[in-house]
């Protein structure tokens, strides 16, 4: 692929990062009209606000331009409240909102803010599902409390693994591994394909279903749970050296490229029967970009991490060239179909893995960095 191409794409993102950090006063960037770029914000960040930090903080640190870092930090520190909050979803909120900034820049406000976030979610553990449950303030989920599981939540471990290095402290690895490890059981198929969730009996940790919250059916690959459980597991191989999380990354990137369409950018859930006259989802298709480029450092072999590098190259080039307007704006973003929530729109976490996976293929991030 052409670099000229990834330093267009770049800098067509970095404009639109310029546009919302000037325009979005209040809130966290949650997903925007593609017509307008006007954003929707959630007050406290929801389970999406840490990808826009993490978009401040990577441009900090490819360009050295001051706003950024500022955005960053002031965003950061907003995270503050979410510490304690009743949800899984705290590892998303501060392994991207902070951890990114602690590990890009050496922020001593992002790394305290992460450590006070995996204290905080680390007290949720159940030792005896030994798993984080989902919590009673789950944002968006049908079911939520102390005895639902979710593939999303398997990158808190990345979270409770960088503050283990950060302090020394086993218990946080402890917990990290072993609630990777059971999320295998819970949501990872035998065929390498995901399901979004599943229940269990809080008391003996026994799985009682597995279903979804968002894909079209308990029974479907809901694309956004392939790629979660791909970039989950992919980041528990980074921090962690298991075999189990290798294994089951690359089966669920090769299932991912053994069923994605032809110009490599997913329908929303791989199941519904109406495709092709259904919905794009971007962002899924953005996380496995970025997954792509993780497993094609980290791949058992030379041949899987050729493959999975060229996969990564002609699935950025497609959302690139088709997807991302001259403004920056990464279309098509279906966040719940289900519900008719910004089912073509972009989506903060799509921009996001975008952003990531074009500072790799232009050189200027280490895949496996962050």
């Amino acid at each position: 692929m052409s670099e000229a191409l990834w330093r267009d794409a770049l800098s067509r993102m970095l404009a639109r990062v310029d546009q919302t950090g000037r325009s979005v006063a209040q809130g966290f960037p949650h997903f925007a009209d593609p017509a307008t770029g006007a954003w929707t914000t959630s007050p406290v960040g929801d389970w999406t606000g840490g990808f826009w930090n993490a978009m401040c903080w990577l441009a900090a640190r490819s360009t050295g331009e001051t706003r950024y870092r500022e955005w960053a930090e002031r965003w950061t520190e907003r995270l503050r409240p979410r510490v304690h909050s009743d949800t899984v979803f705290r590892g998303f909120l501060f392994y991207y909102g902070a951890v990114t900034g602690a590990l890009l820049l050496n922020s001593a406000l992002a790394r305290e803010v992460a450590l006070a976030g995996a204290r905080g979610l680390a007290a949720s553990y159940n030792p005896r599902a030994e798993a984080l449950p989902l919590g009673s303030e789950a944002e968006e989920a049908s079911d939520v409390g102390t005895g639902e599981a979710n593939v999303d939540t398997v990158q808190g471990g990345a979270l409770l693994l960088w503050a283990f290095r950060a302090t020394g402290d086993p218990m946080l690895r402890e917990i990290a591994v072993k609630h990777a490890l059971r999320h295998i059981e819970l949501c990872a198929r035998a065929d390498g394909s995901i399901c979004q969730s599943a229940s269990f009996d809080p008391e003996t940790g026994k799985m009682l279903r597995r279903y979804t919250h968002k894909g079209i059916h308990d029974d479907s690959t809901w694309a956004r749970a392939q790629a979660w459980g791909l970039i989950g597991y992919t980041h528990m191989y980074q921090w962690e050296r298991e075999p189990r999380f290798l294994e089951v990354a690359c089966g669920a990137a090769d299932w991912w490229l053994a069923h994605a369409p032809r110009d490599r950018v997913a329908f929303w859930d791989f199941d519904d029967p109406a495709i092709p006259r259904t919905s794009r989802d971007t962002s899924a298709t953005a996380i496995v970009t970025a997954s792509l480029l993780k497993l094609a450092e980290l791949a058992p072999s030379e041949a899987k991490r050729r493959e999975y590098r060229q996969a990564a190259e002609e699935t950025a080039a497609a959302l690139v060239r088709d997807y991302l307007t001259p403004a920056g704006i990464l279309t098509h973003g279906c966040y719940n179909k289900k519900i008719g929530l910004a089912p073509q729109h972009e989506l903060i976490w799509g921009s996001y893995y975008l952003f990531e996976s074009l500072h790799v293929l232009a050189g200027r991030l280490d895949p496996t960095e962050i």
